[in-house]
Order: structure tokens, then sequence, then C-alpha cells
């Protein structure tokens, strides 16, 4: 009987102590996780601070707010320069049209293009984005004064898909007019090499340049530039790539 009642304490004393290290692992948890929201919240309530102060509308870091429109027609002129050689595509965009038929390719080099070419450009151009989302844990303010505010973000690699993924190792730099308000361009670069289609790049860096239109609410891209220094079998592969767009006209 002795034995049973020893052994019946030893058993809830066991049990007692169990408990106690799991709570105590579950209070370390909790406060780690609040620790954590903590730092989240703090780096971007700083951006969010900035903002108020200089009376930024803070909707400019929804990405609908710089994704090029759907319902603008425009002019599209794309250089690709290689070590080898300069490529040079005109073409026109018009929503008026449907599916694939909404671009035009107007020529290639200063000729009329292929109809493969044509196609070519055609399905890379209407590839679709998918819907981004910028890690709020990863803002922080990288340049502020009296014209120019610069905040950079990372963004999260959940929103990203299979083609576009080895953007989750670049940070973007948003260079924003502390006068008029709005941003001026958005720069992405890469913070270790990355693979990018069949190249692996050391260096990704790319500008692109904007307008704020004030009928459709949003930012219009008119200028990119895409610097690549890469590899392809060991061999160098650097490219860059500006594209211009202007005359646009919503539709």
């Amino acid at each position: 009987m002795e034995k049973t009642k020893v052994m019946a304490r030893t058993d809830f004393n066991n049990s007692k102590t169990n408990n106690e290290a799991q709570n105590r692992t579950n209070t370390l948890i909790l406060f780690f996780l609040v620790l954590f929201t903590a730092t989240v919240s703090a780096q971007k309530s700083k951006v969010m601070d900035a903002f108020f102060k200089y009376g930024i509308d803070s909707g400019i870091l929804n990405p609908e707010k710089t994704k090029r429109p759907d319902n603008y027609a425009f002019d599209f002129k794309q250089t690709i320069i290689t070590s080898a050689s300069e490529a040079v595509t005109i073409a026109k965009f018009d929503p008026a049209n449907s599916g694939a038929e909404r671009w035009t390719v107007v020529s290639v080099d200063g000729k009329n293009p292929s109809k493969s070419a044509v196609n070519t450009f055609r399905k890379n151009q209407s590839k679709e984005s998918p819907a981004l989302k910028a890690e709020d844990a990863s803002f922080r303010i990288e340049k502020e004064t009296a014209d120019q505010l610069v905040i950079s973000y990372k963004l999260d690699p959940s929103s990203l898909n299979k083609e576009n993924g080895f953007i989750k190792d670049c940070r973007f730099y948003m260079t924003i007019n502390v006068k008029s308000k709005k941003m001026d361009q958005i720069q992405t670069l890469n913070e270790k090499p990355v693979k990018v289609a069949i190249l692996t790049a050391d260096k990704f860096d790319l500008v692109v340049k904007y307008k704020w239109d004030d009928q459709a609410k949003q930012y219009l891209p008119v200028h990119e530039k895409l610097t690549m220094e890469a590899k392809f079998i060991g061999q160098a592969a650097n490219v860059e790539t500006i594209t211009e767009y202007s005359n646009y006209t919503k539709k």
C-alpha cells in the first residue's frame, strides 16, 4: 500500500514537473512571438511615420499602383544589348483589341517582324504577373533628405511563382520625391547570385522610372533598364535591356 502511494506521488511529481516545463516552453514561445511581432511592427511603423511626416499616401506601397495598365494604349520600344549583338523591337499595345492581338509588333531591327518573332514577343508580354506582397519585417528607411525619401523592402516568397522565384533574393528600393509626394522609381537589386531562366546572375539591377497619372490614379512606367552580369555554362553572358513606354492613351 505504501509502495503504491510512493509511486502515485512520484507520478504526480513527474506530471507536475512536465506540466511546469511545458508551461515555461509555451511562455517562451509566446514571448518570442510577441517580440517578433513588435519588431515587425516597428520596422514598418518607421516607414509609416516618415510617410505621415511628409504627407505621402501609404497607398504608394500597393503593388497594384505600379502594374502596367491594361486599359491604356501605349508605344513600346525595347533594346537588348549583349557583347555580340543589339536588337531593337518596336511595338504598340491597344487594349481595344482582344487576346494576343492587343500587341502589334511594328519592327524588329528596323525590318518587318517574322511570324515567329511576333508570336514569341506576344507570348512573353502576355504572361500573367502574380499578386506580389511585401514582407512587413523587411521594411527600412535607406535615405532621408529634404528632397528624397528612399525606403526598401523584400517580397514575401509565398507571393512569387517558379518563374520569378529568384526575386526572393532581391531587395526593392523605392525613391519618393518629398516635394511632389510621388514615387519616382523602384530599383531591384539582388543580394546574392540569382538564377534567372538559364542564366546565373551575379548582378541583377532593374530600375523602373514612373510618372503619376491623375486620371488613372496610378503610376505608369516610362523607362526600364535591366543590367545583368551573368554566366551561362561558365561563360560571361552580360545583358542590358532598355524598355521605353510612351504616348499613353486611356481606352
